[in-house]
């Protein structure tokens, strides 16, 4: 692939993944909530999470989400009601305060992976996403097998980078809030915003 191809698209993926969506508001809000213990198994499900919704676009169900409207809704729906359970969830929560010594309780690795796996393989925009913005790079000239592992690669290191960052920094942000009610604001905060994301998730319209 010619560098003046490669570097625009880690550019142009670079801006699109650091710009907050469902996925990043999860991150944050379950990294900040359960502590930086959480952000390997909420990293490693964002991966799996992209790298599901990437293959299943290749292998044809961006393409026909992106015609399919029956297809398209039963997608969004799954991914908007589970944003929504997770948003409530997390508005409900009543965290303590938690005194310096003591340690924090923390869910299940299992649990953290699966609910960032979810909220990001089900976005039926992610996967028609990699319909319409890969091939835009991809060369006429050059064997198109050969530049699509390239530059999924690339995005899933970028994507995965980018959770971590943002997960990191939210781990960070934990051991400045023992109180419970900073705590508790920040997590009505969050859940505020991932019931903001369900419910614009649930009124996307198919690309025509």
């Amino acid at each position: 692939m010619h560098v003046e191809t490669f570097i625009p698209f880690v550019l142009a993926t670079t801006l699109i993944l650091v710009i907050p969506g469902p996925t990043i508001i999860l991150v944050v809000s379950q990294a900040v909530t359960h502590g930086r213990r959480a952000v390997i198994p909420l990293v490693a499900g964002v991966l799996m999470g992209d790298f599901t919704a990437m293959t299943l676009s290749l292998l044809g169900l961006g393409a026909l989400l992106s015609t399919s409207a029956a297809l398209f809704s039963v997608f969004k729906w799954i991914g908007a009601l589970y944003l929504l359970y997770l948003g409530v969830k997390l508005w409900r929560l009543n965290p303590q305060d938690i005194p310096t010594r003591q340690k924090a309780t923390h869910p299940s690795a299992g649990s953290l992976f699966t609910s960032s796996f979810i909220v990001t393989a089900l976005n039926p925009k992610s996967i028609a996403f990699f319909v319409a913005f890969l091939p835009q790079f991809i060369h006429p000239a050059q064997p198109a097998l050969a530049q699509f592992p390239l530059l999924g690669g690339t995005f899933l290191l970028l994507a995965t980078l980018n959770a971590a960052v943002y997960a990191l920094f939210a781990g960070q942000l934990r051991k400045h809030m023992r109180k419970g009610k900073i705590r508790r604001w920040f997590n009505r905060c969050g859940g505020t915003a991932l019931i903001g994301a369900g419910i614009f998730t649930a009124g996307m319209q198919r690309s025509a």
